[in-house]
């Protein structure tokens, strides 16, 4: 009977497996063979070789979308997490509004928030120019919710009060505490915080376009009004991109678990 059950979970889980895959699989493919299209033939490499020459400014979207990821990332982890851990352990009564604030930009649409964010960046461009990487501000906002969830999840799966009472006892200080009790405990739930929002600023298009910035959404967009065969290989290759930088985030935490 166990034994049968287990085979049909194990037949299952294949099944939601390779459902998926062909999920996945199938637009992708999609995309490989419209890309390789050309008028009147067939060349797997006709169309992408000719992305510096359709579109230079390419390369800038690109560059531009990596340094995006990487300072959102980096300020969102800055703010948050000695902010989640500091509300646990020294302000538990303001938990709720901590979490109802960092859960805010869910419920406000993109378009709208742009709107309100249209004011502060027009002095960001007279005070630090119209960079692109300003908008590392607005995606930090955009990120918040998806963030806190990750870190609040890992900080509820271990006991935060106990063992910061334990260091304290010791003769640690709360900065001690928090960057070699706390953190190293919670590592898994930092590098899945920083997996969605690597994902989310990659993947963004409303705010950078309606805010004039530049990113790699924006350059696929102005790519395809001249060629959409062109930019349907440049967002397949966005997406192969993606996929790589999340994929070494998890080879990162996996091999960090794997020496503890």
């Amino acid at each position: 009977m166990i034994a049968r059950r287990a085979r049909r979970q194990r037949a299952f889980r294949w099944a939601v497996l390779v459902v998926l895959g062909v999920f996945f699989a199938l637009p992708m493919a999609a995309m490989v063979e419209f890309s390789t299209r050309t008028p009147g033939t067939w060349s797997l490499l006709a169309n992408w070789s000719r992305l510096d020459e359709t579109y230079p400014a390419l390369a800038e979207g690109i560059v531009a979308s990596l340094e995006q990821a990487a300072l959102t990332a980096l300020l969102m982890l800055v703010l948050l997490v000695p902010t989640a851990i500091w509300v646990r352990l020294r302000l538990p009564r303001i938990r709720r509004l901590v979490e109802f604030l960092c859960l805010l930009p869910l419920t406000i649409p993109a378009i709208v928030l742009v709107v309100g964010l249209a004011p502060v960046y027009a002095w960001v461009n007279y005070l630090v120019g119209g960079s692109a990487l300003t908008l590392v501000f607005a995606y930090t906002i955009l990120v918040l919710p998806y963030a806190y969830r990750a870190i609040d999840a890992g900080l509820s799966a271990i006991d935060v009060t106990t063992l910061a009472e334990a260091a304290r006892g010791l003769g640690a200080g709360w900065l001690t505490v928090m960057w070699r009790v706390v953190l190293p405990n919670i590592r898994s739930a930092v590098l899945s915080a920083a997996f969605l929002t690597v994902a989310l600023v990659l993947g963004e298009f409303t705010v950078a376009s309606l805010l004039h910035r530049t990113n790699l959404q924006v350059a696929i967009e102005f790519l395809g009004k001249s060629s959409a065969t062109v930019s349907v290989a440049v967002s397949l290759t966005a997406l192969l991109l993606a996929f790589v930088l999340l994929l070494l985030l998890s080879l990162a935490g996996s091999s960090r678990r794997a020496k503890k």
